[in-house]
């Protein structure tokens, strides 16, 4: 089987995100939590797009002193298209662990965590993360716009999405109704394909990952340029 547009290689999984890196983009791009201690649930909204591991310090948890007074805290973040696709929530993550100091939602000093796990849930699996994992890992260099640059793509070039179905294998059935992007990170653009049973999901892999988002745009027109020039018109809406 030959990925589309190549004549001899074999077809080549598309690059994604590691499970740490996406726990680490949901994290930069949240503007909210849920913090839950001693069986108190707790909103926070004033996140404003900063990481919250900014004010956490994680310390491994044979770092610390055996203590039983330190109470467990959940902390939850929901990942939510920014796009009306369906199935908004493309992930949830779960921070467990121990607070070392106590935490405040006015308060501006840092907060120290006896790291347990982090989980990431998304509707393909359930994955845990370490802490060593977790701080090698960067967040996307997109996280921070990437809701900003699909509401734009679909807002004010809807046009776009329907050129970019020509990229799409296998091809749309004619069941669909619509096409909506619904994700962008460094190694490319997901659209979500609906039909009246359900839907699917289409990665298109750019030429090459992004570092910053300044390569955005030259990446985004190389994948429109290598739609136009496909022979077949989509004619699905979008």
């Amino acid at each position: 089987m030959r990925t589309f547009g190549a004549h001899a290689h074999p077809a080549v999984p598309a690059a994604r995100p590691t499970d740490a890196e996406r726990v680490r983009s949901v994290l930069a791009a949240a503007h909210s939590m849920t913090v839950v201690t001693d069986g108190l649930r707790a909103e926070v909204r004033h996140l404003d797009g900063s990481d919250p591991l900014g004010r956490l310090h994680l310390h491994p948890a044979d770092s610390v002193p055996a203590a039983e007074d330190r109470p467990a805290v959940r902390l939850e973040f929901t990942d939510v298209a920014p796009t009306p696709v369906r199935d908004r929530v493309r992930a949830r993550v779960t921070i467990l662990g121990r607070l070392l100091t106590p935490y405040t939602q006015e308060g501006t000093e840092s907060t120290c965590l006896e790291f347990g796990r982090a989980v990431l849930e998304t509707a393909e699996s359930t994955a845990y993360v370490g802490l060593d994992e977790l701080e090698i890992a960067e967040p996307d260099p997109l996280a921070p716009y990437e809701a900003g640059m699909l509401t734009h793509l679909l807002d004010d070039h809807a046009e776009l999405v329907t050129l970019l179905l020509r990229l799409v294998r296998p091809q749309p059935a004619a069941g669909v109704l619509r096409a909506l992007p619904v994700a962008m990170d460094r190694y490319g653009i997901t659209l979500r394909l609906e039909s009246r049973d359900g839907h699917r999901d289409a990665r298109l892999p750019f030429p090459s990952p992004l570092d910053d988002v300044e390569q955005s745009g030259p990446q985004i027109q190389a994948l429109l340029s290598k739609a136009r020039r496909l022979s077949h018109r989509n004619t699905l809406p979008a």
